[in-house]
């Protein structure tokens, strides 16, 4: 009887010993190696929370002589007895709408745990943690600092690798959006994390991209870069996977992880390198994914000023973009939504001043030979003008430039033909505007168009668009448009509306395009209506004694 209760006993131990360790293996450990001269008391003493904690330790490790340490021996001890100093993060870069804790923030700023950083549509911040890792927060993302300590590990000799200022453990709270990581290579208590609601992803890496919506089911998107990491769903941990660079993962909230390569980049070769109009658009014809496309101030991308996604063989459209040196890059989107790899290329924007809307002759005119006139509403900005008239859509066969100021020219052109015009807005500072959209007209040996003379009383604008567009226009007292007196909507490039009466006025317009998408506003232009003193004179005959 003995026998068998001192069996009990021992299964009994060996029991408690095995749940200890599974126990022990279930929560965050941290790999101490020991140092020459290392005591667990001393140890247990200088870095963890309670000097008595070296009994758990040794238990754990299964140590039967805790006063016996060997250099070079690794020790698993629990995260939880660690002593740590809390420490507070930097954001160092902020573009656009940013705001900590639902008030706005510069650069500069720095950011405690607990506290949840959010940034607008079409804006971005970075946070540098104390590692040196940064965090790259898109736009309409929102993520919380959720950990960030220092735990109090001392270098070994064993360990030349580890930091002087201890070990660290970080991790962010995804709450919705994107973020892009880019980890130090230091010595970590546990992997950086982002946690989503239905997963955790861990690095080992040094790149990756943790992506969700607000739902609390949504699904979590992971894309490595460079490295590796490891995808653990919420509600299945035993379902991890390991992503390698080049891969990316989609989990769901049931537990579910489909592991994908990553798409290759779309090719980008045939984006202009300079755009002359406020709104940026181009298409990649060959394109069937959808496309992630940003904008940045520069080729690191960390300042993203633009950040949408189009549909499959769609057109790219990026307004509101000041004049300037541009970085844009696109990312192919698979089936599940896993993003693909980066496309990058650089492009120039100049397109202001923005050239003038014509106002005579109109388009595709016919004329008498002899002195025409060219004329165009102001645009406020431009001091003056570049005017250039050629036989040849091209303008390879150009007559020389004229600088010309006002809101018109007469030129004499006394053989007949087709003519093309074209204009561009020149700056006070000299700052040259791209060329306005050639217009034709064409010059006959003719008596000039009996139309011309109805049209004393009618003013008539003409300017850039696509003939699919409709186009809403404004004509105002008022260079703000406080006080407009016209304004419509017409499905051409054209508006003629009634002469009124003699003064300045200030006309615009944009463009809205057949899925609704609206452009800005043009510059504003200036038009000054003289007044017509054939009138006066008839007015003033009955006084004369003439009728």
């Amino acid at each position: 009887m003995r026998i068998r209760a001192n069996a009990w006993q021992c299964f009994a131990v060996m029991a408690l010993v095995m749940a200890q360790t599974a126990v022990a293996a279930a929560e965050p450990m941290v790999s101490y190696t020991v140092a020459r001269r290392d005591t667990l008391i001393g140890f247990s003493r200088d870095l963890l929370l309670d000097p008595n904690a070296w009994r758990e330790v040794a238990r754990i490790n299964q140590l039967r002589d805790p006063d016996v340490l060997l250099p070079g021996q690794v020790l698993q001890v629990p995260q939880r007895l660690l002593r740590s100093t809390a420490l507070s993060a930097r954001i160092v870069l902020v573009q656009g709408d940013v705001r900590l804790d639902d008030q706005p923030v510069a650069a500069g700023a720095e950011m405690a745990v607990g506290q949840e950083l959010a940034a607008g549509a079409n804006s971005s911040a970075v946070l540098q943690l104390a590692d040196g890792s940064r965090v790259q927060l898109a736009a309409a993302s929102r993520a919380v600092l959720d950990e960030h300590a220092r735990f109090e590990i001392k270098r070994s000799n064993a360990e030349p690798s580890a930091s002087d200022e201890g070990w660290f453990a970080g991790a962010m709270r995804l709450l919705q959006g994107s973020l892009d990581v880019f980890a130090a290579e230091v010595m970590r208590a546990k992997p950086l994390e982002v946690r989503a609601p239905t997963a955790v992803v861990g690095v080992r890496g040094t790149e990756f991209r943790v992506r969700t919506d607000s739902a609390a089911d949504a699904p979590t998107f992971s894309e490595t870069l460079e490295g590796q990491v490891r995808a653990e769903p919420a509600a299945a941990a035993a379902s991890a996977v390991d992503v390698a660079a080049g891969f990316g993962a989609a989990i769901d909230s049931a537990g579910g992880a489909t592991l994908r390569e990553l798409l290759p980049p779309p090719d980008l070769s045939s984006l202009p390198e300079r755009f002359e109009r406020p709104l940026v658009r181009f298409a990649l014809p060959a394109e069937s994914r959808p496309l992630r496309v940003q904008v940045a101030t520069e080729s690191s991308f960390e300042r993203v000023v633009a950040d949408l996604q189009t549909q499959a063989g769609s057109e790219v459209r990026i307004d509101g973009l000041p004049d300037g040196a541009w970085f844009v890059r696109a990312r192919r989107i698979d089936d599940i939504g896993i993003q693909g790899i980066d496309a990058a290329r650089a492009f120039v924007l100049k397109a202001r001043p923005e050239p003038p809307a014509t106002t005579a002759p109109r388009p595709n005119a016919k004329l008498s030979v002899g002195d025409v006139e060219l004329a165009w509403a102001e645009n406020i900005e431009a001091a003056r003008y570049e005017l250039q008239v050629a036989s040849d859509a091209a303008f390879t066969q150009a007559q020389p430039a004229l600088n010309v100021t006002g809101a018109g020219t007469r030129l004499a052109l006394p053989d007949p033909g087709t003519y093309h015009w074209r204009i561009a807005s020149i700056k006070a500072d000299g700052d040259r505007g791209p060329w306005g959209d050639p217009l034709r007209f064409e010059l006959r040996a003719l008596p000039a168009d009996p139309q011309g003379s109805a049209d004393r009383d009618r003013i008539t604008f003409n300017w850039t668009g696509r003939t699919e567009d409709r186009q809403q226009v404004e004509l105002a007292r008022d260079a703000k448009f406080a006080d407009v007196i016209a304004r419509d909507e017409v499905q051409t490039s054209q508006w003629s509306v009634p002469q009124p009466g003699p003064g300045t006025y200030y006309f615009r317009y944009r463009s809205i395009e057949p899925d609704g998408f609206i452009s800005g506003w043009s510059s504003t232009l200036k038009i000054e209506v003289k007044r017509d003193w054939r009138y006066i004179w008839m007015m003033m005959l009955p006084l004369l004694g003439v009728l």
